[in-house]
């Protein structure tokens, strides 16, 4: 493990450990209010320090991270569990699976809107109709 050269900006902490995937990403996070350090939001510039406890909001999901030590490079994902520890809720990471369950809704024939061929037949009964009287 490399240690840091000097104090580690936390967007660039974010996106070493691989949290997002380029640091404009991690410092518009900041800058939105979907990244914690505590209870307090967290500035682009604010110092990671080990020990402190980051909250990262993402869709629907806020992700938990322990700074076990800082870090300024980018690192392969495999020594990621080196420098940070996943403190996420299984209970958040559920919330990933809930869209693929729900994508696809079935359509029963007549319900919703139209096809092409129910259109046309509408057309042709109303044409029915017009000429009808």
């Amino acid at each position: 493990m490399a240690a840091p050269t000097g104090p580690v900006r936390i967007d660039k902490f974010l996106w070493a450990i691989r949290v997002f995937k380029t640091r404009t990403d991690a410092t518009d996070a900041c800058k939105g209010g979907k990244v914690r350090v505590g209870d307090v939001p967290a500035k682009p510039s604010k110092v990671v320090v080990p020990g402190e406890r980051i909250f990262v909001r993402k869709g629907s999901v806020t992700y938990q991270y322990k700074v076990l030590q800082p870090l300024e490079n980018r690192i392969g994902a495999k020594l990621v569990p080196d420098y940070v520890e996943d403190l996420t809720d299984p209970v958040e990471l559920e919330k990933l699976q809930a869209p693929r369950e729900t994508f696809f809704v079935r359509r029963d024939r007549g319900a919703g809107r139209p096809t092409k061929k129910d259109r046309r037949e509408i057309e042709q009964m109303w044409d029915l109709l017009e000429n009808f009287d």
